[in-house]
């Protein structure tokens, strides 16, 4: 399994022992029933795609946390998920027994995926062209997509939700 590989990947490249019970937390937290994109499908994706990549990463095994954790909190009627998601990823590193410097840029590597600014790392930038793939996407797959994100947001009325969308 795809998931799987890369969890150990991660956690090898990081030096890190994390709590056994974390991987099953952070999938149950991708498999929440309000959830229609930000699932386990989209962390598949993303994880299958940037195994192909990993080698443009500085830091691979950062990157690749923070893919993992950088959905892991998803509350669409809230504006701090990617916060709390990242403070989630810095406090699992640490308790993983990362590096502080390593839990910090894993930090903000989750956060650089609030896509309110350009990334301005190698890693940010590939972290976020990874999270971001889905808009390359062929067209049945981007459909798909986007009805996902619309049953996601599905108590928004539609006139505002197309006038706030940004794809």
């Amino acid at each position: 399994m795809a998931l799987q590989r890369s969890w150990n990947r991660v956690w090898r490249a990081l030096n890190g022992s994390p709590d056994p019970a974390l991987f099953d937390r952070l999938v149950a937290a991708y498999g929440e029933p309000h959830r229609h994109y930000h699932t386990l499908q989209h962390l598949t994706e993303c994880v299958t795609l940037l195994e192909r990549h990993l080698d443009l990463a500085d830091r691979p095994g950062e990157v690749e946390a923070a893919l993992w954790f950088h959905d892991a909190i998803y509350d669409v009627k809230r504006h701090d998920n990617e916060e709390r998601s990242a403070t989630w990823a810095m406090e699992a590193a640490l308790a993983a027994g990362v590096a502080h410097e390593s839990a910090s840029r894993i930090h903000e590597l989750v956060m650089a995926t609030r896509h309110d600014a350009l990334p301005t790392t190698r890693d940010e930038q590939l972290l976020v062209d990874v999270d971001l793939s889905i808009l390359g996407a062929p067209t049945a797959r981007f459909d798909d997509y986007e009805r996902q994100v619309r049953a996601e947001y599905a108590w928004v009325p539609t006139p505002l939700f197309r006038s706030k969308r940004r794809v």
